[in-house]
């Protein structure tokens, strides 16, 4: 799938919500609404290395768990993660969160996702659920974490380690 990008502007220090955001327990707090079944793949769920599974809630998606893992975290502008997901983890996936100082001291978020199925049936599943699908659950994301950030409310569940 071609690169899906949403992007919103926080009314807050770049620092704070870099802070947020690299804290990959936190993003089940705003992707709720279609990622589900959350749980870290090691304890410390901060940085570099830091990685979760869960479920994408896609329409017919029948192989639903993907994982990411943060492979790089340039403090406090830039935040790449990669995974994998679908029919024996071949759909390979990237998402790079960057954040620019804008006006007033606020924060402008730009989100990119991208996938690369490896079979032509995988790429078929995303034509039907696609990137129309994904603009729209992430767009409701980045209005989730505007209001998580700026009025600390509307928080999702936090993932945990399992069994913890």
């Amino acid at each position: 799938m071609n690169p899906v990008t949403v992007n919103t502007t926080i009314a807050r220090p770049r620092e704070e919500v870099f802070d947020y955001l690299v804290d990959i327990a936190n993003m089940s707090e705003y992707t709720d609404h279609f990622l589900s079944g959350w749980h870290l793949t090691r304890e410390n769920s901060r940085g570099k290395g830091a990685g979760a599974r869960f479920r994408i809630g896609a329409p017919m998606n029948r192989f639903d768990w993907s994982d990411l893992i943060y492979v790089d975290t340039e403090q406090p502008h830039r935040i790449v993660a990669r995974g994998a997901g679908g029919k024996m983890n071949r759909v390979k996936a990237m998402s790079v969160l960057t954040l620019t100082q804008a006006a007033g001291g606020s924060t402008r978020v730009e989100w990119t996702w991208q996938t690369v199925p490896s079979k032509m049936s995988d790429r078929l599943l995303e034509i039907v659920g696609g990137k129309g699908w994904w603009k729209r659950k992430m767009n409701r994301s980045v209005r989730r974490m505007k209001t998580i950030l700026e009025q600390d409310r509307g928080r999702g569940e936090r993932v945990t380690v399992a069994g913890g």
